[in-house]
């Protein structure tokens, strides 16, 4: 990096540090870098692709993106990106990197063990990859640099101690990507901290009618329900639809954060969300991706890179609301 632009970055960061103007400079900054291209950094034009168990039209991946390619235009990466919810069509869209030689990989593995061979393959050609989101307990053992993302687990247990606070008796924690082990661990979590009661309900997360009917049908039949957790943004909505035709009383819960759950949590349709940050592990897999490349950097110490969870209530929502808007909360 040069004297002249090491100083542009140093200047930048440290006008961001007013409340105001700061804040503006430091936003028109990345609308400028972002159309004009420009990076901050002179390193090579290298190449990283991301692969992740993302299905079509989940916003929540949206986020991801737009993180990965703020920090890519900075580090002047070229940056690729391509999804399938399935782990054998996932694989095989990492093997598609791996044969055109890519500098290097971010990848999920919700279902790990579709991913395990893969995985193997891009170690053997000297890919240095990152893991995000989904496999934290799988990352190290299958060969990546680290894990950035939350502990689906510490997640879980933290919504079972918010639970708690709430005095909440009974929860319905759906489940709307069957083999997601991450959904799972994050139930499960809740599970062991929570006082009461806690039963899963298994849904179509691609069919939202479905995703309807079933909480609908779940609540009609359980008067006790009184708390819905669901595990994922786009979810909530539709939780909260479903207690309404239901007739239940039953407070919604969610798992991450967008502008719809931002207003929800504002009006007092739902309880809390789970944050896990998600423009942050997109941002921070590229960096971590191009400093290993440029100075053989590794974060973490063999432990995962934390983003969440942060627990979001009414009193956060205002303040995350102008990010949702944005598509960077």
């Amino acid at each position: 990096m040069t004297a002249a632009v090491l100083a542009a970055v140093l200047g930048t960061a440290l006008a961001g540090c007013s409340s105001t103007g700061g804040k503006r400079a430091e936003e028109r900054a990345a609308r400028e870098a972002a159309a004009g291209g420009r990076a901050a950094v002179n390193t090579p034009k290298w190449t990283f692709a991301m692969v992740t168990h993302s299905g079509d039209g989940d916003t929540f991946w949206d986020i991801v993106q737009s993180g990965a390619k703020q920090a890519a235009v900075k580090d002047n990466i070229r940056f690729l990106y391509a999804h399938n919810e399935e782990g054998k069509e996932q694989a095989q869209l990492v093997q598609s990197y791996l044969d055109q030689k890519v500098d290097g990989l971010i990848v999920t593995l919700a279902k790990p063990d579709a991913m395990k061979a893969v995985m193997k393959k891009a170690r053997k050609a000297g890919i240095p990859v990152i893991t995000v989101n989904s496999g934290s307990e799988e990352s190290k053992a299958f060969g990546a640099l680290t894990h950035v993302g939350q502990d689906e687990t510490i997640a879980g247990e933290a919504v079972g101690d918010e639970l708690n606070k709430r005095g909440r008796k009974k929860a319905l924690c759906v489940l709307h990507e069957q083999g997601n082990v991450g959904h799972e661990q994050r139930c499960d979590g809740a599970a062991k901290t929570f006082d009461g009661k806690l039963e899963k309900i298994y849904v179509e997360g691609t069919n939202m009618p479905d995703v309807q009917s079933s909480i609908e049908a779940k609540l009609q039949s359980d008067k006790d329900i009184d708390t819905v957790l669901t595990l994922g943004a786009p979810f909530a909505d539709t939780a909260v639809k479903a207690a309404g035709q239901a007739g239940s009383k039953a407070e919604i819960d969610t798992f991450d954060l967008n502008a719809k759950v931002a207003a929800g949590l504002q009006s007092g349709t739902l309880g809390f969300a789970v944050d896990q940050q998600p423009y942050l592990q997109g941002y921070e897999a590229v960096d971590l991706l191009w400093l290993n490349r440029y100075n053989a950097d590794v974060l973490g110490g063999g432990k995962p890179v934390l983003t969440g969870p942060q627990i979001v209530t009414k009193d956060d929502a205002a303040e995350l609301a102008a990010y949702t808007k944005r598509g960077t909360r």
